[in-house]
């Protein structure tokens, strides 16, 4: 049994296009001949070396990032701010209620103050016995144990004075503030829920210093180093553009499971969504590569096409296959040209084959 021979689509596409040029030959206006030149420039393939960049992807993660917790222990009785809201450094996220801190706070101050009265009498103590030693009315033992009351006085005053201050500080951790400038990520409790020391209240970010944190294969890792400019492209922000920023770190250590490792980029000016996924470009090995202007290639129907000048100075239309795109406006040619053919660069589509192509001057 015989199966029909499928002819490729390139060639069928190619075959259309000239088919329906030489149709318009038999009922076209006598006025336009069917194989009118065409005028356009024209650029000769050329064969280049260049590196083939190596893409790398990664997501965005904030310079800074804390889970904001406080010592103090108690029910949360006022939450000021909610996911998304900017913040700056010291702002008031959330209260919690402050009557065991206050309690601690009060206990040391007494602690201090009657630190301080024994240490006035100490004193005053240690002042007599210093005259009556003076007047031989007391003896060096009672002088030396009157100066150790007064030394152990002063330290009892030191020690409550740091009981007061600690005490104070866990008091004024009753109001949870931002410890730094940036936005609310998530809060992690709601009116009621009781805070206990170390247990996370409120996700905060930083909007400044953005990084994206690009995963590095082992094999590549060598072609990248710190202070290296990047170019940075972020997925659903095409409108940005290329973002080009600085290598900042990289993780000297790598993944044992993918055997690669971290890079992180800088994003100046980028205030992103962190978890965004972008990707970058490193250099790669020097390789031959054939290029054309951009303006060469006509896509029609999914296909890639170019229209060659042969050396007879008529139209030769091809399906071609490219590669990426150079930053001068080329790109690459994988297949369908050869180095040295001359390629119209400015043709008003895929030209019927056969059909003279004038060169602009």
């Amino acid at each position: 049994m015989k199966f029909p021979r499928r002819i490729p689509t390139a060639a069928l596409a190619i075959a259309a296009l000239t088919a329906a040029s030489g149709c318009g030959r038999h009922h076209a206006d006598p006025a336009m001949p069917s194989h009118e030149p065409v005028t356009v420039r024209t650029a000769v393939v050329e064969r280049i070396t260049a590196s083939q960049p190596i893409e790398v992807r990664g997501t965005v993660q904030a310079g800074r990032q804390a889970l904001v917790s406080s010592r103090v222990m108690g029910p949360v009785t006022a939450i000021w701010v909610e996911a998304g809201s900017p913040v700056s450094q010291g702002q008031k996220l959330l209260q919690i209620q402050p009557a065991a801190s206050d309690g601690q706070l009060a206990q040391a101050t007494g602690a201090l103050a009657q630190a301080r009265a024994a240490l006035s009498l100490a004193e005053r103590n240690h002042r007599r016995f210093e005259a009556l030693h003076a007047d031989r009315a007391a003896s060096d033992l009672e002088l030396d144990m009157a100066r150790m009351d007064f030394e152990r006085a002063q330290g009892a005053v030191v020690q409550a004075e740091g009981a007061v201050q600690a005490a104070a500080s866990v008091a004024d951790e009753s109001v949870v503030r931002a410890p730094f400038a940036g936005r609310v990520v998530d809060t992690l409790v709601d009116l009621g829920d009781l805070a206990a020391p170390g247990r996370p209240l409120v996700q905060v970010e930083s909007t400044s210093g953005q990084q994206i944190h690009l995963v590095v294969r082992e094999a590549d890792i060598g072609r990248v180093v710190p202070g290296q400019l990047l170019r940075v492209t972020i997925d659903a922000r095409p409108d940005l553009g290329p973002i080009e920023g600085p290598v900042e770190e990289i993780v000297p250590s790598a993944d044992p499971a993918t055997h690669s490792f971290t890079v992180k980029v800088g994003l100046p000016g980028a205030v992103l969504p962190t978890g965004m996924s972008g990707r970058a470009e490193i250099a790669g090995d020097e390789e031959p590569r054939l290029v054309v202007p951009g303006s060469t290639i006509h896509r029609r129907g999914g296909l890639e096409l170019a229209v060659v000048r042969a050396a007879d100075g008529s139209a030769r239309t091809r399906a071609v296959t490219t590669g990426r795109p150079l930053s001068d406006g080329r790109v690459e040619v994988l297949s369908g040209l050869d180095e040295g053919e001359v390629v119209a660069t400015d043709a008003p589509g895929p030209v019927a084959d056969g059909t003279p192509l004038e060169v602009a001057r």
